[in-house]
């Protein structure tokens, strides 16, 4: 999947601290300028699932464990990822899009890789809450480094 591949998707969603908004779990962005650069051709819709599901920024960071999306100290936020997915395909379906470019790593958004679930910085294979769904729903999925 190439950025080629995106010609017949119509808008596009993307993890929006990729598009520069500060929503990341550390108030950060990670503005990426490929991603940015897609705008030249498509609708890009900025979405960031944790912050839809009702989250704060900045937040405690997240990973997932055993289908659960946990902080460091043990709380336990599935409700709101859920919720912040919900939220997601919401948009998904008001707007057309059907393709999505996302944050690596991310319990939300990261595909292919995540962060296992003990907070020591180790990945794994797996894919976060919205990327997992995203895929059932038959998505073109890609990461920035993807897009050249």
């Amino acid at each position: 999947m190439t950025r080629t591949d995106l010609k017949v998707c119509g808008p596009i969603l993307v993890s929006a601290c990729l598009l520069g908004i500060y929503c990341r779990y550390d108030g950060r962005c990670e503005t990426d300028e490929r991603v940015m650069a897609l705008s030249k051709d498509h609708v890009l819709i900025p979405v960031c699932p944790e912050q839809l599901g009702g989250l704060p920024t900045p937040r405690s960071a997240v990973e997932l464990l055993d289908g659960r999306a946990v902080t460091r100290d043990g709380a336990d936020l599935t409700e709101a990822f859920e919720r912040g997915v919900q939220q997601v395909l919401r948009v998904a379906r008001l707007t057309g899009a059907r393709a999505a470019v996302l944050q690596p790593r991310s319990p939300s958004c990261g595909r292919g890789i995540i962060y296992d679930g003990t907070f020591s910085g180790t990945r794994i294979e797996g894919d976060g809450a919205l990327t997992q769904c995203l895929r059932a729903q038959e998505f073109l999925l890609l990461a920035p480094d993807e897009l050249g």
